[in-house]
């Protein structure tokens, strides 16, 4: 017999070790299975697992369940990111904190050695994270973007894109993190609004006829502006168009220029334009042949480009010395408070510059125009279908991409340079030593590229680099192309894009056929989590709480709202009352005598309640099947709570009871074993989600009676493939009814007040032949689960009787004996007064346009809310006032 409750602390460590330990997790090796494989988004290694994480894999595990048990070789292949500039921070905190060690101290060699002894040591906590979680990954297959075989793939890339001229050096403006002293993605940039200035320059015209102002928010820059321009239709300043200001300062003459960038509208209408330090202004000045000045070093202090005065000096101090150089000498004219946004790294927490840097760039226009083909093909769709429109907008508006980092910690540059400084771009030093010798006509001494390559580079290269390209292994010509690859939009660029890209060029495929994009975790009032507004939900935390089940349901029912779900305790907390919901049908089953008996034939059943409850179970693991096949999660989460919950726990448990405890013997064995074939097929049904009380209760009533003998783990049963053959429509229509009758006279119960204990009759004035038959047959169960005295036949509701009508029958309670009929309608009058008031606040709020407008997007979804629920409480209540307008 099972436990009262369910103990996921001690059911859920030693399920998930039987099933690793079996080899559950790897792909069947039958050979004539098809494939169905999916990659997973390689966490960091320096991560944990979040929230997000925490719903990214969930879903990836429902989906590779289900396939596993629809008998295909599912494989889902794990692995992590080595995380370059995150990886890299932790060690040189670490150093630092023991010893004020930097990694320069060290050299190279032992600091890249302190990071392999970090990752051995710390490197898998997200791994054994998400063990905790449920996921059934391939863990022999774990990959890492730092082994040799995916680095010898990174290699080869390289040099083929190099070779192919898709791969070569530029100076172009970066993100730079001063701290870091490297150039970092746009994903590692973080925008903060920050209280600011903008300061008013006036720059004197050359000729000493007068004065151009410009604004800026970084003074410190002016010390390298090229040129000030003006929009070539702003009339003040056509005039002034091919003139010269003397920069300030600097003395310098620089030109007015005519551009389309500057905005009348703001400001003076000229801007200052340094083409080193702002993304705008290089673009400015590759239009006009603008000189391009760099005053900055890598730690964004000013260098021997500027006045002397300046030299050495951090961007901030120059900052001020500018300012009031600019005071003393007359010029500035005005300081304007301002808030505005100012980009910062996201792990160092400093401001980042635009910086003149030579970089390794990919052509990423031409890569991008195969990728690009591929999904307006369909050869590769997305999932919400509208997130295509952001992959074209981005893909088609590309721009050169910058791979190289200078860090220590990842995929070293494979480029050798010569004395002289030309490059010898090969896969190992052996390679670009032969190169350079047929180049120079004898041995030279050459260097390797201190950078490394940007980690979305390795990623990028994940779905066939894990499979072991280039060599033709087995795995890549058995699962590539993976099926399905579920993500965050987030990172539709900076990841699913490059691995278009890159699978494309080099193995001629798409690398996924299909991408669902799950969606964001904001808190319950749809805010944003993060560590400083106190609401961020561990999910670690969670499943201690609530265990791994109720979480992963609660984030499956609740993944198909668009981008954002809203999470909150109390949702956890009532899925995982569903999980006991279901266990404690399950001991009900086995307290009753329920076991599936031998050769049991769900068509061959007699009683109309076990029909009915068959053609449920078959109708709804067809439209559990087909959501699953189409990524609609949310979906199947829905179907099963209602069948599992309503259907089968509440009424098929609830109408079998009489049969059970019957004295009819045939009926009670057909109910025993159809009670426990449904509740098998809801254990299939709802194992990809809730894996882990399904397969404790697959495991404790697998030896409940000796015809019940379930071979292996639940994860590894067949999935149920019932046919519409099995729905009987003549058992629906009776059920139907009386489930209609027991709710909507529930419904009137509970609207009048009707006290519990009260036992009216239910009387059945017009209905026919076969639904008063059906009705008086289930009389001991519709008195039983309405708590009414009897069901009797009548020609007429009498005085104080409540009609109402099901299934186009008249039944009617006579209740007026039960309650103070005045007392009622008084209070429903004042209930529904209420409702109406808050109505009509809540609607002209969200009449107000400026309000809609306004207020946070949480807040007008909120009120929205209110509004639905409040419309709705008033229909119910004066739909019962109705009820008893005609009671006397």
């Amino acid at each position: 017999m099972l436990e009262k409750t369910f103990d996921p602390k001690t059911a859920e460590p030693r399920l998930y070790e039987a099933w690793e330990q079996s080899g559950a997790f790897a792909p069947t090796d039958d050979p004539n299975a098809e494939p169905f494989s999916i990659v997973i988004p390689p966490p960091n290694v320096t991560g944990s697992l979040h929230i997000g994480h925490a719903l990214n894999n969930t879903l990836q595990d429902v989906l590779i369940r289900f396939e596993r048990m629809r008998g295909k070789a599912a494989l889902w292949l794990p692995g992590t990111d080595h995380a370059g500039i995150a990886t890299q921070n932790i060690v040189e905190r670490q150093l630092a904190e023991a010893g004020n060690i930097s990694r320069r101290d060290m050299g190279r060699e032992a600091f890249v050695e302190k990071i392999w002894e970090w990752k051995a040591k710390s490197g898998g906590t997200i791994v054994n994270q998400l063990r905790r979680l449920g996921a059934s990954c391939d863990w022999s297959r774990e990959r890492f973007t730092l082994d040799e075989g995916l680095s010898a793939a990174v290699r080869k890339v390289f040099v083929q894109l190099h070779k192919e001229g898709l791969i070569y050096r530029d100076k172009r403006l970066v993100n730079w993190d001063p701290h870091f002293q490297t150039a970092i993605s746009d994903i590692e940039v973080e925008q903060r609004e920050v209280d600011g200035h903008y300061w008013h320059f006036a720059y004197p015209l050359e000729d000493g006829s007068g004065e151009i102002v410009v604004a800026t928010t970084r003074p410190e820059t002016m010390l390298g502006d090229t040129a000030v321009a003006v929009h070539p239709d702003d009339e003040r300043y056509k005039h002034l168009v091919g003139k010269a200001v003397r920069l300030p300062i600097v003395n310098r003459p620089i030109p007015i220029i005519a551009d389309e960038y500057p905005d009348p509208e703001k400001g003076s209408g000229a801007v200052k334009i340094t083409p080193a330090h702002d993304f705008n202004d290089f673009q400015v000045g590759k239009r006009h042949n603008l000189p391009v000045i760099n005053v900055f070093d890598d730690f964004a202090k000013i260098n021997d480009n500027a006045p002397e005065d300046y030299r050495g000096l951090d961007r901030f101090a120059a900052r001020k010395k500018v300012v009031e150089a600019f005071e003393a000498l007359g010029l500035l004219r005005e300081i304007e408070k301002t808030r505005h946004v100012v980009p910062h790294g996201d792990r160092s927490g400093a401001v980042v510059e635009p910086y003149l840097t030579d970089q390794w760039y990919v052509d990423a226009k031409t890569l991008a125009g195969p990728a690009i083909k591929a999904v307006e093909e369909g050869r590769t769709v997305f999932e919400p279908r509208n997130w295509d429109k952001t992959y074209f907008e981005w893909m088609r508006n590309i721009q050169p991409w910058c791979i190289s980092r200078q860090l220590w910690w990842g995929h070293r540059i494979p480029a050798w340079y010569g004395p002289d400084g030309k490059p010898f771009v090969a896969e190992t030093e052996e390679e670009a030593r032969a190169a350079a010798r047929e180049h120079y006509g004898r041995d030279e001494t050459l260097k390797q590229d201190e950078d490394v390559l940007d980690t979305w580079f390795s990623s990028g290269l994940w779905p066939f680099s894990t499979m072991g390209w280039p060599d033709k292994t087995s795995d890549l010509a058995r699962f590539y192309p993976t099926h399905t690859l579920i993500t965050g939009f987030d990172i539709i660029f900076f990841w699913v894009a490059r691995m278009m890209m890159q699978a494309i060029h080099f193995t001629g495929e798409v690398p996924f056929k299909r991408v669902f994009i799950n969606a964001l975790v904001r808190d319950a009032e749809g805010k944003k989590m993060s560590k400083s507004k106190g609401n961020v939900l561990d999910p670690l935390e969670l499943v201690d709480e609530f265990g791994a089940d109720a979480l992963r349901f609660t984030l499956t029912a609740m993944s198909g709202q668009a981008r954002d779900i809203k999470l909150s305790r109390q949702r956890i907390e009532g899925y995982r009352n569903f999980g006991t919901k279901l266990w404690n049908a399950t001991r009900f089953c086995q307290m009753n005598g329920c076991a599936r008996a031998e050769g049991f034939d769900p068509a061959a059943l007699q009683v109309p309640l076990n029909r009915w409850i068959v053609g449920e179970a078959a109708r709804t693991s067809q439209a559990v099947t087909k959501a699953l096949d189409g990524c609609g999660f949310d979906e199947a989460a829905g179907l099963l709570y209602r069948f599992i919950w309503n259907v089968y726990c509440d009424w098929y448990v609830e109408l079998a009871k009489p049969l059970l405890n019957g004295e009819d013997a045939a009926a009670k064995a057909e109910t025993q074993a159809t009670a426990a074939w449904a509740l098998d097929v809801i254990l299939t049904l709802l194992h990809p989600i809730m894996p882990f009380l399904t397969e404790e209760l697959w495991v404790q009533t697998a030896g409940e009676g000796a015809a019940r003998n379930h071979q292996g783990f639940l994860m590894t049963a067949p999935w149920p493939k019932l046919g519409e053959d099995l729905i009987d429509k003549a058992a629906e229509a009776e059920i139907g009814l009386i489930i209609a009758a027991v709710s909507e006279g529930r419904s009137v119960r509970a609207e009048l007040n009707v006290p519990p204990g009260a036992r009216p009759d239910l009387l059945v004035i017009e209905a026919s032949p076969a639904q008063r038959d059906v009705l008086e047959r289930s009389a001991p169960v519709i008195c039983q689960t309405l708590r009414v005295a009897s069901v009797q036949m009548a020609e007429r509701a009498p005085d104080g009787a409540i009609p109402f009508v099901v299934e186009g029958a008249t039944l009617a309670l006579p209740v007026a004996a039960f309650i103070d009929l005045a007392a009622e309608r008084a209070r429903l009058t004042k209930e529904i007064a209420t409702l109406a008031s808050d109505v009509e606040r809540t609607a002209k709020k969200l009449g107000n346009a400026d309000f809609v407008a306004r207020a946070p997007e949480e807040v007008v979804e909120e009120n929205r809310e209110r509004l639905a629920e409040a419309e709705a409480a008033k229909a119910k209540l004066e739909a019962a006032l109705q009820r008893l307008s005609g009671v006397g």
